[in-house]
């Protein structure tokens, strides 16, 4: 049998798109990320025509027949649901205008990826593609991304749960997840964003009655691991890589 890494045709090309930047990278069907993987700045204001022609250009220089791709919102069906951050047009810090919403909410995206680069592509939120990259298919594992904003995902058993989208939700004090955990908020005041971690993760834990948790995300290098010692339950800090990993679950799980 061919090794992975020498057929084109067993490899993945799997693509993470967050709010500042894209990542690139090939993986093989271990989920072995195969290069350094690239990154292409997010592109503002990010209709949705500009990001398809943005990602079209990179998968057509890809051999592989399968792409998985995490998208920054919420996702379901090939659809988007909410585009989060990608309805701002100079990116997290401008206000959401409501045209460039409407262009986005309901938009088939994944059909639209498929159409303009003749591959298999299969498309899921951030954070579900995170948790495809680092849950181990045992009891309740939650896992958070910390990025620009906040995600969230949920498997039980190896099974992964449909739940809300929460970076759009007040958390406290008139902020919501994504003010309060985004990367605006670190910069800015990164003593007090590490006990905000630890607020948001307790809340999340007892919400959902995790039995393990994964901190990923470009921001989860950041939280220390002393932060989590009342937890009744361990805290893996996985690296900004995860969703990278997972895209080959999307066809091979």
């Amino acid at each position: 049998m061919a090794s992975p890494h020498n057929s084109w045709s067993d490899r993945i090309l799997a693509i993470d798109i967050g709010a500042t930047s894209i990542k690139f990278c090939h993986t093989d069907l271990l989920g072995t990320l195969l290069e350094v993987p690239r990154r292409r700045p997010t592109p503002y204001p990010c209709s949705p025509e500009r990001l398809i022609a943005l990602l079209a250009e990179r998968i057509s220089k890809s051999k592989c027949p399968r792409v998985g791709v995490g998208f920054p919102g919420k996702f379901a069906d090939g659809h988007v649901i909410r585009p989060g951050n990608l309805s701002r047009p100079g990116g997290v810090t401008t206000e959401i205008d409501p045209e460039l919403d409407r262009e986005w909410v309901g938009f088939a995206f994944e059909d639209a990826l498929r159409d303009a680069t003749g591959r298999d592509v299969k498309v899921v939120n951030d954070a579900t593609l995170a948790a495809l990259g680092c849950c181990d298919g045992k009891g309740v594992e939650l896992v958070l991304t910390f990025g620009t904003g906040l995600g969230l995902a949920l498997e039980v058993d190896g099974s992964l749960q449909s739940i809300r989208d929460v970076g759009a939700e007040v958390f406290e004090g008139g902020l919501t997840y994504d003010q309060a955990i985004g990367e605006r908020s670190r910069a800015e005041y990164p003593e007090r964003w590490q006990h905000l971690v630890e607020r948001v993760v307790q809340r999340f834990v007892a919400e959902f009655h995790a039995t393990s948790v994964h901190l990923a995300g470009g921001n989860a290098r950041r939280i220390s691991p002393d932060l989590f010692g009342d937890l009744p339950c361990p805290v893996v800090i996985n690296g900004n890589e995860a969703p990278l990993h997972g895209a080959v679950k999307l066809f091979y799980h």
